[in-house]
């Protein structure tokens, strides 16, 4: 059976949709993490790649066996792909637009909000990879509603107030049904006590229970409300499942790719951006199929 080597660099949101690659094709697959020497050495990948050179000395990394793709996600890892690539002549993966390098892979997946350029090698796809399998987490005993709360990042700033309005909103809008929320690492100790005024059928706070019941809530709930801080959650929940995606608009610090992203989605039905009323769209995207292009470029 073929092996992928997955380089990391250790940010959940991109190794995620590099292991999804590699489950939906059903290949064994190995994660390293990739560490360059200094910041300097991160700035001459760059140069290096541009001038056609390929050399291990800019990063340290462990590799014990020989591969047949090497995939990575996120701009740490996009020379060291091609490096192990050549060494053990392997296919080269890319699951985002690799800016600032050469668009050499042998395939790269990209993100529509990107724009990418039209290229035999390059696939463009709607949102981030993302395979989703329940648990067991979770189990709904009667309609139910979910909340996933991410957090604070470098573009949006999740305040109390904001997120109080959503809460009494899908309390008093879904009354009678089974709600549930869970959060993330990002979420703030402001709102996690916010949540504790609450009466929720199911809560998980990650910072006291740290595991992720959103695929449960994929597979059971009717309605999963989302905030739009991340695009790996807005993924998920819209490739997997039978729930609506409601995803709760948060302010942004500047004008940012994510709204770019998520605006395109509601166009194509596949969620709905909260607006003061509820619509409910439930479209899924289908992976395998953007994972069966890749192969008939890969194996022409």
């Amino acid at each position: 059976m073929s092996r992928v080597l997955i380089i990391s660099d250790t940010r959940f949101g991109h190794v995620n949709q590099s292991i999804a690659y590699a489950k939906y094709l059903g290949y064994e697959y190995d994660v390293v993490e990739i560490v360059f020497k200094n910041k300097l050495c991160k700035l001459f990948s760059y140069v290096f790649d541009a001038l056609k050179i390929y050399s291990n000395i800019l990063f340290e990394l462990k590799v014990e066996r020989k591969y047949d793709m090497v995939v990575g996600t996120g701009s740490r890892t996009y020379y060291a792909v091609k490096v192990l690539a050549k060494k053990m002549h392997a296919k080269s993966l890319t699951m985002m637009l690799p800016r600032g390098y050469r668009y050499d892979f042998d395939v790269i997946f990209a993100q529509s909000h990107d724009k990418p350029p039209k290229q035999n090698n390059i696939i463009e796809i709607p949102a981030n990879f993302a395979y989703v399998e329940p648990q067991g987490l979770y189990k709904a005993d009667k309609k139910s509603i979910a909340i996933v709360l991410g957090g604070d990042s470098k573009v949006f700033t999740m305040k109390v107030k904001e997120i109080a309005i959503y809460l009494d909103f899908i309390m008093k809008y879904y009354k009678g049904c089974e709600i549930v929320v869970s959060t993330s690492p990002r979420t703030s100790k402001k709102i996690e006590i916010l949540l504790e005024k609450y009466d929720f059928a199911y809560k998980v706070i990650f910072s006291k229970t740290p595991s992720n019941p959103m695929a449960d809530f994929l597979n059971e709930c009717e309605t999963i409300c989302i905030t739009g801080d991340s695009t790996s959650m807005i993924s998920e929940a819209i490739s997997y499942g039978r729930s609506s995606v409601l995803v709760l608009p948060l302010k942004s610090k500047s004008q940012n790719k994510f709204e770019t992203f998520m605006q395109a989605l509601e166009k194509k039905g596949y969620l709905h951006i909260f607006n003061g009323k509820i619509e409910h769209k439930n479209k899924k995207i289908n992976f395998l199929s953007y994972v069966n292009k890749a192969n008939e470029i890969i194996w022409l």
